[in-house]
């Protein structure tokens, strides 16, 4: 047990680092939480936990070493990933002003409220399409964990990083749902999305360009 106490302790320090770097996943959920609100963003944050259990499975399963291996199976996830970051910077240019939500829940003004299933498959492709994570768990997982270490033991490590990626959405959904900042980004919300509309393609257009090897 102590052993994987140890392992645990030397993944989280590096998954730690992954957790608050910029990227398609917290920008999506800021998003969320400036145009849709607290609920929304809450359910997307799920979506990322979610999706990054995906990334663990077929890691652990022997998945995520195939694709590395395989240009062909890795452009189809790269360029899948490029495709829906731009497709949601496009929507997000074309998104006029709205009013953001009241904090206990009420209507949005201008717009419906984003269905639970939209918000969760928001954050559930953000991360599920992002090549990234199949070299970023293989080798920490080859690297970290000991290949004898018991699969269920694992699948407990990949639960451990998904509940504290969502625990750091959730902190950031808080965050970006008070009323201060609530007033502020309602103020300023066209900007707002045409910003993130601008750093999804940015951030489609940087994986577009890196190297697939």
């Amino acid at each position: 047990m102590h052993q994987y106490l140890i392992e645990l302790a030397s993944l989280m320090a590096i998954f730690a680092f992954a957790i608050v770097s910029p990227g398609a996943d917290l920008a999506m959920v800021m998003r969320q939480a400036m145009t849709h609100g607290r609920r929304e963003a809450i359910i997307t944050s799920f979506g990322v936990g979610t999706s990054l259990m995906f990334h663990v499975t077929y890691t652990i399963l022997g998945l995520g070493l195939i694709i590395s291996q395989s240009i062909y199976l890795f452009n189809i996830v790269k360029w899948l990933g490029v495709a829906y970051l731009i497709y949601i910077g496009i929507k997000a240019l074309r998104a006029g002003k709205m009013e953001m939500p009241e904090a206990d829940g009420a209507e949005l003004v201008q717009q419906k409220r984003q269905s639970g299933v939209k918000a969760f498959t928001l954050g559930f492709a953000a991360n599920a399409l992002n090549p990234k994570p199949v070299f970023f768990f293989l080798s920490i997982f080859s690297t970290v964990v000991h290949a004898h270490t018991p699969v269920p033991i694992k699948f407990g490590y990949g639960f451990v990083m998904a509940s504290c990626l969502i625990l750091w959405f959730v902190g950031v959904s808080m965050f970006m749902t008070t009323p201060r900042m609530r007033a502020a980004f309602s103020r300023a919300s066209q900007w707002i999305d045409r910003t993130s509309g601008v750093v999804f393609i940015a951030l489609g257009i940087k994986l577009a360009t890196e190297k697939s090897a």
